[in-house]
């Protein structure tokens, strides 16, 4: 029992730390603040000039966010293919850890499973349906290989397990 906590709980950590490492490396663009002036009406009739000021400050907002929907866009492209490649190397690391302690190996494989999963998030969250399909197909090829050679495959021998 404690053996399949652990493995749950290194799976999450691993893909916690694929993703906090991006954030805090790789930082999100800053979303424009929404002008002050436009969310409280100062009186009841505003003046032509007030009005003037208000109309371009709104459209320098929406140009603003427009730009910063755009950064967002491709940030997100950026962290699916850096979290795709942390989770292929997470899988290699898993596959050479599996004669040698299976637990440990399950922990990775779990972490990049999850982190496959917080890949393709960020996919949809790009706006790019051609990106995030070839996450999916790369995540589909993955979890089918794993289910495959973990599942499926005859064992030779037994493998290895951690003491305790």
């Amino acid at each position: 029992m404690l053996k399949a906590v652990y493995t749950v709980f290194l799976g999450v950590i691993l893909a916690l730390f694929v993703g906090l490492g991006v954030r805090t490396f790789y930082p999100p663009p800053e979303m424009p603040e929404f002008p002050i002036e436009l969310s409280v009406p100062t009186n009841a009739a505003p003046t032509d000039e007030e009005l003037a000021e208000q109309q371009e400050a709104q459209r320098e907002y929406e140009i603003a966010n427009r730009a910063w929907m755009e950064e967002n866009e491709a940030y997100n492209r950026n962290v699916t293919t850096v979290s795709l490649a942390a989770s292929v190397v997470m899988l290699g690391l898993s596959l050479l850890l599996e004669k040698r302690n299976r637990v440990l190996a399950n922990g990775v494989m779990l972490g990049s499973l999850f982190t496959l999963i917080y890949s393709i998030f960020r996919g949809f969250l790009s706006g790019d349906t051609t990106l995030t399909f070839i996450t999916v197909t790369i995540g589909l090829a993955i979890v089918l290989f794993l289910g495959y050679r973990r599942f499926f495959q005859p064992r030779s021998h037994a493998p290895v397990e951690a003491s305790g």
